[in-house]
């Protein structure tokens, strides 16, 4: 899929399947970075907001969007259909592998917004400073 650059030394592979049936490969390498020190302009705080994602010291409030709370009440109401089937059946089977489904669609949705969220920060702040909750 992608090139392993010049200067890098292969560590590890790890092979995985998920339960939808999908094959990953992961591959750890290991190279020389030089660190570059950069100027300290903009800092933002982070807290952790009970009913939202964050809430910014700029006093930006981050929530999931809507589509992936939506995503996740039909993954609610797929896992209750599944735990009315008859274990083993071959109805159970496929609603088992739907669930597997919805929860693969769901994982990718969180890993996405949580992506741009942190790429937003990264690329408009020079700090970002989180609560440490104990």
């Amino acid at each position: 899929h992608r090139e392993i650059p010049q200067g890098h030394i292969i560590k590890s592979c790890t092979i995985s399947m998920t339960p939808t049936g999908k094959y990953y490969v992961s591959i750890l390498t290991e190279y020389e970075k030089e660190i570059v020190q950069k100027e300290v302009e903009t800092i933002v705080g982070l807290d952790f907001a009970m009913d939202q994602l964050y809430v910014s010291s700029e006093d930006e409030r981050a929530n999931y969007p809507k589509f992936y709370r939506e995503m996740l009440d039909r993954l609610a109401n797929a896992q209750r259909v599944l735990s009315r089937r008859t274990k083993g059946s071959g109805r159970w089977n496929k609603q088992r592998i739907r669930v597997a489904k919805l929860h693969e669609k769901v994982a990718n949705q969180r890993k996405n917004f949580l992506h741009h969220k942190s790429k937003e920060l990264a690329t408009h702040f020079d700090v970002v400073a989180i609560e440490d909750l104990n």
